[in-house]
């Protein structure tokens, strides 16, 4: 294509990717949570005592710390997240998935596995080392 270098054609396929792929996880509506949701859900569900400083939080799943703490206010709401001051530093404060916020993503994790392997099937699945060792390269190392 004119004017358009590989590397940048692959980043605006990845972006378009992003996009279809954030609107089929829209089904996790379902749970009560979107996308977004659930990625911090699964988050501080993978660490130790599910709890996590803000500013980890924001650098594990990529976004700025103000982003994750405007996506954490309606969480906190809803009771899926709590905040929890440290004992030690009264700067630092952590987010802990509440047990309510632990059930409801146990049950969208079964969900949005679901989705996965809908949207890759084991078919198509056959170069997927290749593409997650790019997007580790990339930053992608959420998992």
């Amino acid at each position: 294509m004119k004017g358009i270098d590989d590397p940048l054609k692959l980043l605006m396929n990845l972006a378009k990717v992003q996009s279809l792929m954030a609107r089929r996880f829209d089904r996790l509506s379902a749970h009560g949570i979107g996308f977004s949701d659930f990625m911090i859900m699964f988050a501080l569900w993978q660490t130790n005592g599910e709890r996590v400083r803000r500013v980890d939080l924001a650098d594990k799943i990529g976004l700025t710390s103000s982003g994750v703490t405007r996506m954490l206010v309606p969480m906190e709401k809803t009771g899926l997240v709590r905040r929890e001051a440290n004992e030690r530093d009264a700067r630092v404060s952590y987010v802990v998935l509440t047990d309510a916020g632990r059930s409801i993503f146990e049950e969208a994790l079964v969900t949005a596995n679901f989705l996965a392997q809908e949207i890759l099937p084991p078919a198509k699945t056959k170069k997927i080392g290749a593409l997650e060792d790019m997007l580790g390269e990339l930053g992608g190392n959420i998992v």
